[in-house]
């Protein structure tokens, strides 16, 4: 399969979704419309060897229908691979509604959103994600049963925020554990991203074990909500990426591990919950070896949501969610030594497991 994915700025240059690299031999994808609640989505479903595609629905106001459609495909993608690599018996997919979730966001856009998910048989199953909650899915319920991440009180495995957090963490730790010797972060100094629900979750257990964390935002009073929370700093300065830190952890939109911020990053490791991170996966997950950086794969480390939500599907409850996600420091320690005893990438030895994993499975189908 292909690895590399073309930039925004590049799409004009080639078919509009065949030609797109991103594309990576997707089985569908659906284009949603609606005049009448302004809905405009497009629900990406990379491959269904292993299960149904599974992966949360983003509402996010891109700068372009290009940019919406290459989140998509590098998500849904991505998807295929977190659930081969975490052993669950599911497919990549995920959804993209293009618009402001605080302004656009109604519940007869939600509900129309459920009736286009419906429409697909349960080839592709929804959740939360960015821009979403709760409650969303929860409406989205009422028209169809293809939906995770449901309340607590209605049967669901709730907010999966919480414990996609836990699995960064666990990642996190195993990644000081090959880089530093211990899986020890006190006094570790770690920079956070991004502090939304995931990063909140993140900033909490890291305060706990007595790291050094500074936050990053690019929303003001959510910054001072959870500095004041967890007693932990605000970083004032304009370039982030060139400070002096152990650990640099993306929990916002991918892509900021680039060709700019490479040459500036002094962080030792990279372990954040972020989707996508590398901006083109070859290059800059071999520009990271090369300077010593370790990078812990963002489709294992963040895994922790969707075994929450798979949870639901397979009717197994809180201990074996725990048990599942903590078993990301394992597989994340086992990664990082396979790569270097290879001599290849840290992302090329997590993906070549993944796709192991659904290759055996086409097999076993004929």
């Amino acid at each position: 399969m292909q690895s590399e994915i073309l930039s925004t700025k590049d799409l004009y240059k080639v078919a509009p979704v065949f030609g797109q690299l991103s594309f990576d031999n997707h089985e569908q994808i659906v284009f949603c419309n609606d005049s009448e609640t302004g809905l405009k989505a497009i629900i990406g479903i990379h491959n269904t060897t292993l299960g149904p595609a599974l992966g949360g629905t983003r509402m996010y106001q891109y700068n372009s229908e290009w940019e919406a459609l290459n989140d998509v495909l590098r998500l849904s993608r991505g998807m295929s691979f977190k659930s081969a690599i975490t052993g669950l018996n599911l497919g990549g997919g995920k959804a993209v509604i293009i618009g402001d979730a605080k302004t656009q966001k109604t519940p007869e856009l939600m509900l129309k959103f459920g009736e286009f998910v419906h429409s697909l048989n349960g080839k592709y199953i929804t959740a939360e994600d960015v821009g979403m909650t709760t409650a969303d899915m929860d409406l989205v319920r009422t028209v169809t049963p293809y939906v995770t991440g449901i309340s607590e009180d209605k049967g669901g495995a709730g907010n999966p925020s919480p414990i996609t957090a836990y699995g960064v963490f666990m990642g996190m730790k195993a990644a000081a554990k090959y880089k530093f010797g211990s899986d020890d972060l006190e006094n570790k100094v770690i920079y956070v991203e991004g502090i939304g629900n995931v990063g909140e979750a993140l900033v909490e257990h890291l305060s706990n074990e007595g790291a050094r964390v500074m936050i990053a935002d690019i929303n003001q009073a959510r910054l001072e909500e959870v500095r004041d929370k967890y007693n932990v700093e605000i970083y004032g300065g304009s370039n982030l990426h060139a400070e002096e830190m152990d650990i640099y952890a993306p929990c916002a939109m991918g892509a900021t591990v680039n060709d700019t911020t490479i040459p500036q990053l002094k962080a030792k490791v990279i372990a954040g919950a972020a989707n996508n991170q590398l901006a083109e996966e070859n290059k800059h997950g071999m520009l990271l070896r090369e300077r010593g950086i370790v990078y812990a794969p963002d489709f294992l480390i963040n895994a922790g949501g969707i075994i929450n939500v798979y949870a639901e599907l397979e009717n197994y409850g809180r201990q074996e969610i725990i048990r599942k996600t903590e078993n990301i420091y394992n597989t994340t320690l086992e990664i990082l030594k396979n790569a270097e005893k290879n001599n290849v990438t840290t992302h090329s030895a997590a993906l070549a497991i993944a796709q192991s994993r659904i290759d055996a499975r086409k097999a076993e189908k004929g």
